[in-house]
């Protein structure tokens, strides 16, 4: 494995890439962090109504609501991410999303991959006609990093005993 090799890992046959979202919360961290919010935002709301100022109230729970919809959109995608597998055939190429989840194969010999050309750009992955996009994931620095290690693990020979 060449020096330049950050986000591959070897596997028996061929390489393996997981890009995941940077999550720095643990599940645990993330309900106690949703508690905190959401015990902050009723302790001022409820001082305030306590001082007569009851029009708080509807605004608070107003404001509630927008949390727990961001705290739910959070959690729906906390387990999002991309596995991309090559081995002596195919380049295999697994998506989660929000739950659900998605593959693509494409063929060893066809796959051509293209770097980001900006930085919201992602990297593109063509053969036979089809075109995967990959890295929404990582940052995009990461992405050119990606690119760069898919197309050396591409050109190399498949391993021996893997086909």
């Amino acid at each position: 494995m060449p020096p330049a090799l950050r986000l591959a890992q070897a596997m028996p046959g061929g390489w393996r890439w997981q890009l995941r979202r940077n999550g720095a919360l643990t599940p645990r961290q993330f309900v106690a962090a949703f508690a905190l919010a959401c015990g902050a935002l009723l302790a001022v709301a409820l001082m305030f109504a306590s001082l007569g100022a009851t029009l708080v109230l509807p605004f608070a729970a107003l404001e509630l609501g927008v949390v727990v919809l961001a705290f739910a959109w959070m959690a729906r995608h906390a387990a999002d991410r991309e596995e991309l597998e090559l081995d002596a055939a195919l380049l295999h190429v697994r998506r989660w999303e929000a739950g659900k989840a998605a593959a693509v194969q494409l063929p060893r010999p066809w796959v051509r991959v293209e770097s980001p050309g900006h930085a919201r750009d992602l990297v593109r992955l063509r053969a036979v006609g089809r075109i995967v996009e990959v890295g929404r994931h990582v940052r995009p620095e990461v992405r050119q990093q990606l690119a760069h290690e898919l197309r050396w693990a591409l050109a190399q020979p498949a391993p021996p005993g893997s086909g």
